[in-house]
């Protein structure tokens, strides 16, 4: 189907003053995507946060571990209340928490992504050959599926990672249980099975299909159906799917961190769950700062990945849209205007 838009219009439709405009499945997709505005802000929101992450040298004003002056008797850095200093205050080492927020950004948004790519490739995948395969196969992966969703995932990750700590062979692929490493694998294992769940239904849709059909009676084979048709015109879906697991994984690494089971980030380095966790101690005396930067940071960047996500979701669902190929708003608004 080409890209472009293509506008034409009949002997009949002249004669009443429709005109027909022709508009690819995709520009439909873009433009319901930038009529939500809660997914076009959450963008350029996420986009900026990104920006400083990755330009954490330039963004930041003090290193990771950098003390924003030497304490000295009667002159203390700890625990200082947001200031000109620092601009979120400081921890209990006198460190500047505006600093920490955004080089922890980096780790969680790491862990994020790759949990996000490792799990939707795999789901992908899995939901691919068990929609398009069906009977026993398609049986079996969904019944694994419904029971790996059906247990509580923190108390699973729980598990997983005591079984995992002392398995020689474990740790030569995944690393210690206190790396980032075995975070993301572990996380990826059980992160794919919505995925796959999502993948399966497309798919099962599609190779009804009659480009599927015609395809398959050209000779395509199981491979060619798979990664040339099915995928192809499931990627929005894949897409959607992709950004819940990225906020997923973000809040399990912040939740396991929470409560003591997360990564460490290594020397040097941590992760909003890392800062969160930490906050617990500032509650009691009431240091609010080391409680309320990190916490809002890390609802914004939630936030702005499950707004995408839903603007995504409501772009690449062709039942929603208003718009198609031959009529919608576009013919009906240039007729009212030619009657009037």
């Amino acid at each position: 189907m080409p890209n472009t838009e293509t506008v034409e219009a009949s002997a009949d439709d002249a004669a009443i003053g429709v005109l027909r405009v022709s508009i690819s499945p995709r520009k439909m997709a873009l433009k319901r995507f930038v009529n939500n505005r809660a997914a076009l802000v959450s963008s350029v929101v996420l986009a900026i946060i990104v920006l400083y992450v990755v330009l954490a040298p330039i963004t930041t004003r003090y290193g990771i571990n950098q003390s924003i002056f030497k304490a000295e008797a009667g002159k203390a850095n700890q625990n200082l209340e947001p200031s000109s200093l620092a601009w979120f205050g400081t921890d209990a080492n006198g460190r500047d928490l505006y600093s920490r927020i955004i080089y922890g950004a980096q780790v969680s948004l790491m862990i994020g992504l790759f949990t996000g790519v490792i799990s939707v490739a795999i789901g992908t995948i899995i939901g691919c050959i068990a929609g398009f395969k069906g009977g026993r196969l398609d049986d079996f992966i969904m019944r694994i599926t419904d029971v790996a969703l059906a247990l509580p995932l923190l108390v699973v990750l729980v598990i997983v990672r005591g079984m995992l700590q002392n398995v020689a062979w474990a740790k030569s692929i995944m690393g210690e249980t206190t790396s980032v490493r075995f975070t993301v694998i572990l996380l990826s294992i059980f992160g794919w099975m919505g995925v796959a769940r999502l993948v399966r239904g497309q798919v099962k849709q599609l190779k009804e299909r009659e480009f599927v059909e015609a395809a398959r009676a050209l000779g395509a084979s199981t491979p060619r159906l798979m990664f040339r048709h099915l995928l192809p015109n499931s990627v929005g879906q894949i897409m959607v799917a992709l950004t819940l697991s990225v906020v997923g994984a973000i809040t399990a690494e912040a939740t396991l961190s929470f409560f003591g089971w997360g990564p460490d980030a290594g020397s040097g380095m941590t992760s909003l769950g890392l800062l969160i966790r930490d906050s617990k101690k500032a509650v009691p005396p009431g240091y609010w700062w080391l409680v309320v930067y990190p916490g809002a940071f890390f609802i914004l960047l939630s936030l702005c990945i499950n707004f995408i996500g839903d603007g995504l979701r409501d772009a690449v669902d062709r039942k929603s849209t208003r718009l198609n190929s031959s009529h919608g708003y576009i013919s009906y608004a240039v007729f009212c205007l030619k009657k009037k």
